[in-house]
């Protein structure tokens, strides 16, 4: 396993972040892997391997999924030998304060979170989407707090447009708070759109950039072709996946993917791996997997060195897309019952 620093913190992470929430409860999606002595085995495979960096969030199988990520790690891993993030924002019901980035949601929302974690505190808290109901200054100020408590480590961002994201990088620096050091965006061979803004301004910040959906939601793994045909029982319900990718250009940009991957030897995934790999500013791309052989698949891509050739050939068909992944789903689009992106 290789291994980078977390944007310009001390902190370090292997360059294969493990995303968790493939691990949880079947009643909120049915792929999800409940068998705690089944997920035991993919952490363990993970551990292994020198995957040291997990990530999950409060939504994920309505909390289901930070239970089984902290009792894993905790019954696995040493605590100083991992590095947990975990996520907050996304509405957990109709009721008020359910949601959002509030002084009150985000502190009520990181007790729960170390509570089902069964942990002291979290590596890097990160907020998963812009509130543009709550004022920046409490949000940034609430997670300040819970630095300067101790429950939370360093703090993190999700999807959200680049001028968003650089007035709170700069109401925090002109407050002497505690400063966002990651930015988890939507980021693929088929999804680009990120390379205009927010990741020249992650660079020129010292962000660390780790994205999310980094096999275009198993697209890019080929398990979903033209027509709608699936080969994958995820790809099959993932309403989000047929959203977010589903013009010519996605197609054929999976398409030249298991193209330059069969000339190679190696898997359409772990071309599309390596390629957020080789990209300016990615530190660690989040994989979720459902399969051991996945783990050790996307594992082995650190070690694929594309040509310039290589890269220009999997680029070249990329149309551009309006932009995906900074809507807040719903409770029910979370389920995969919705058209809408998230």
């Amino acid at each position: 396993m290789q291994y980078t620093r977390l944007g310009r913190t001390g902190l370090t992470v292997s360059r294969i972040c493990l995303g968790c929430m493939s691990y949880g409860s079947k009643k909120w999606r049915e792929w999800v892997i409940e068998d705690p002595s089944e997920v035991r085995k993919h952490f363990a495979l993970a551990i292994e391997n020198g995957i040291n960096f997990f990530d999950t969030a409060n939504v994920y199988s309505s909390g289901a999924s930070e239970e089984l990520t902290g009792r894993m790690l905790n019954e696995i891993a040493a605590r100083d030998e991992v590095v947990l993030a975990t996520k907050v924002y996304m509405q957990l019901g109709p009721q008020p304060n359910r949601g959002g980035l509030s002084r009150k949601h985000l502190i009520d929302q990181c007790e729960a979170s170390l509570k089902r974690l069964g942990m002291d505190y979290i590596d890097l808290y990160q907020i998963h989407r812009f509130d543009s109901a709550t004022p920046i200054e409490e949000t940034l100020e609430a997670l300040d707090s819970l630095i300067r408590a101790g429950k939370v480590r360093y703090i993190g961002a999700s999807s959200m447009a680049a001028w968003q994201f650089a007035k709170m990088l700069f109401t925090a620096a002109d407050n002497q708070w505690h400063r966002f050091v990651s930015m988890q965006d939507h980021y693929n061979l088929v999804y680009r759109e990120e390379e205009r803004e927010m990741i020249p301004l992650c660079i020129d910040q010292g962000v660390a950039v780790i994205p999310w959906s980094p096999i275009a939601r198993g697209l890019l793994a080929g398990n979903r072709k033209r027509g709608g045909q699936t080969v994958t029982k995820r790809a099959e319900e993932d309403e989000m996946a047929r959203n977010l990718y589903r013009t010519e250009a996605d197609y054929e940009v999976a398409e030249i993917c298991e193209r330059v991957a069969a000339r190679r030897g190696v898997t359409p995934a772990q071309i599309a791996c390596a390629w957020l790999l080789q990209a300016p500013g990615v530190t660690a791309p989040i994989v979720g997997t459902t399969r051991l052989e996945h783990i050790r698949e996307l594992i082995a891509s650190t070690d694929i060195k594309l040509g310039a050739e290589d890269i220009a050939e999997l680029e070249k068909p990329y149309q551009p897309h309006p932009i995906l992944g900074h809507h807040q789903p719903t409770p029910a689009e979370m389920m995969g019952r919705s058209e809408r992106p998230s």
